[in-house]
Formats: structure tokens, C-alpha cells, sequence
């Protein structure tokens, strides 16, 4: 809710505008007031425009950052939502504070683009932003919403260094699991690394079947559905975030042996075509059920259990 002082300056810029007699010093407060505001927003286009459009042109249509538009949009809509209800006390931050955030923020973010590093760019950016928001409307905001400001921060896409060292051990295990059950099976079919050998043919466990994109997408997905649903209930918010991250990976190790399979039966081609993109949404969608199913079953189960204690 604006102050008294704020609402005072809207209604003389309304009156000016419908050639009502104003004050001048009202008058001259409008105009400051616009001409910040205007400062304001062209700084924040100038910051945020370039790198989100490089974002969305190059990251957001492969399949690893496809969960991007939708992080976003969900992300502005539950930010609106949460500012609509809470409607926190806007005070300015502590100067010291914002600017010890927002100068080498800026300074990485320049750097960043200067050398094309799109990932240190981008989180610049993100955190030039908030430190901006902290020096005009203060930490209670942005204490108040700071689920949905963590949530954005998903749409970004993740250093490469840490794509590297996330995916690894996941492909590295998922092909050997794979390979070890089909071997113990029957199968005339041997790995090595993230190579996998049958018959003829030979199959490579890229990222996107190692889980990275899985994981990512299912927490976004799983945490906006866990704190819209449970976000009063810390352990249940836990339980359910937790939980992606093994179903995603036993999804997708259930991925790998079906392409696996596929391709001993059907060649490499039907492997690599329709039916690799099929597996992917079939296990995508089986994953998302059964996080659904965790968290039915642990809602049953606490309610059970308080039933017995009462």
C-alpha cells in the first residue's frame, strides 16, 4: 500500500493531467517522479533485454533449457500474485549494502559481455537486478517474495562447469546400470564410460539422457507445485523436492534401456528418431506422476499419523 506522501503525488499528477490548477511544487514532484521512474525502467530494459533475448534465441530452444519460458512465466505470475497479497512495507535499503552488491554485480555483468560468457552474464544480470529492487523498495519486499525470485533464477542457464560435473557421474552410471542389467540378461552388450555397445551398433549417453535436463525441469515443476500446495508445511516442501532428484535419474535409466533395446531390435535409426523423443516425454511424464504419487502418499501418511496422535 503506497504512503501517504505517494499517494499524494498520483493524485496531483492525475489532476494535472486532466487540466486541473495544481501547485507548483506538486507539479514539479510529478515530474521527478515520472523522470525517475523513466530512469528506472530504461535501466532495467537496458540490463535485462539483450541478455534475456540472447537467452531465449540460444539456451531456451534446446532441449537442456526448453523449461525456460515456462519457468518464466509461471515464475511473473506467482511474483504478481505474492506482491498482490502480501502487500509489504516499501522502504529504501541500506545504500552501503545495495551498492557493495550492485557495483561488482555490474562490473562482472560489462565484463561478461564484453567476452561473450552468457551463463556469468546472465547470473550478473540476476543479481544486479535484486540488488537494484533491494536499494528501492528494501529487504522486508524482497524477503516477502523470495520464493519466486529463487524460482526465476531456474530459467538462467547453469554454468558449463557445472553442467560438466553434474552430468558426468549421472551418465557414467546410468550406462553402466544399464549395461550391467542387459549383460546379466543375456544381451551381447558392453560399456565403457559413457559408451555403450550391443551387437552392431554403438550408442553414446548424451547429457540430456543422463538426467540434467529431467532434474531441472522436474524441480521447477515440483517446487511451484510444492510451495503453491505445501507452503506452510516445511518437511512436505522438503520431502517432495528431495524426491526429484531420484526419480529423474531411475526415469532416466529407464530411458537409456529402452533405447537401448530399441536399437538392438529396430536399428539405430528408429533409435534416434521418433522414438527417442517419445522415450524422453514418456519418461518425463511417468516421473512427474509419480512425484504427484509421493506426495499424495505423504499427505495419507500425515494425516494418518495425526489422526492416531489426537
Amino acid at each position: 500500500m503506497a504512503h501517504a506522501s505517494e499517494r499524494d503525488v498520483f493524485e496531483q499528477i492525475g489532476r494535472s493531467m486532466l487540466l486541473v490548477d495544481v501547485p507548483k511544487s506538486s507539479a514539479v514532484a510529478g515530474r521527478a517522479f515520472g523522470l525517475s521512474t523513466l530512469v528506472l525502467a530504461a535501466g532495467v530494459l537496458a540490463l535485462f533485454l539483450p541478455t534475456m533475448f540472447q537467452i531465449a534465441t540460444s539456451e531456451w530452444t534446446l532441449q537442456q533449457g526448453g523449461h525456460g519460458p515456462i519457468v518464466v512465466a509461471t515464475g511473473a505470475w506467482l511474483l504478481w500474485r505474492e506482491l498482490g497479497r502480501i502487500r509489504p512495507q516499501t522502504t529504501p535499503g541500506k545504500l552501503a549494502i545495495g551498492v557493495a552488491v550492485l557495483a561488482p554485480m555490474l562490473s562482472l555483468y560489462v565484463l561478461a559481455r564484453i567476452t561473450g560468457i552468457l551463463e556469468i552474464e546472465a547470473f550478473a544480470m540476476y543479481f544486479a537486478l535484486i540488488a537494484g529492487a533491494y536499494l528501492l523498495f528494501g529487504g522486508a519486499l524482497l524477503r516477502a517474495v523470495w520464493f519466486p525470485l529463487i524460482y526465476l533464477a531456474l530459467a538462467l542457464p547453469p554454468p558449463d562447469s557445472v553442467v560438466a560435473a553434474v552430468t558426468q557421474p549421472l551418465k557414467i552410471g546410468v550406462s553402466q546400470a544399464a549395461v550391467a542389467l542387459l549383460h546379466e540378461i543375456g544381451y551381447p552388450i558392453a560399456g565403457s564410460g559413457v559408451t555403450i555397445e550391443i551387437a552392431q551398433y554403438q550408442l553414446l549417453v548424451a547429457a540430456a539422457c543422463a538426467g540434467l535436463n529431467s532434474i531441472i525441469s522436474l524441480s521447477a515443476i515440483c517446487i511451484f507445485y510444492s510451495y503453491l500446495r505445501h507452503r506452510s508445511d516445511p518437511v512436505a516442501f522438503a520431502v517432495i523436492a528431495l524426491s526429484v532428484i531420484p526419480i529423474a535419474t531411475f526415469s532416466n535409466f529407464v530411458r537409456v534401456l529402452v533405447l537401448i533395446l530399441i536399437t538392438y531390435y529396430f536399428g539405430e535409426s528408429a533409435a534416434q528418431g521418433f522414438l527417442h523423443d517419445f522415450a524422453g516425454l514418456t519418461m518425463f511424464t511417468v516421473a512427474l506422476l509419480a512425484v504427484f504419487g509421493i506426495d499424495s502418499i505423504f499427505t495419507r501418511l500425515r494425516d494418518w499419523r495425526a489422526s492416531r496422535i489426537s
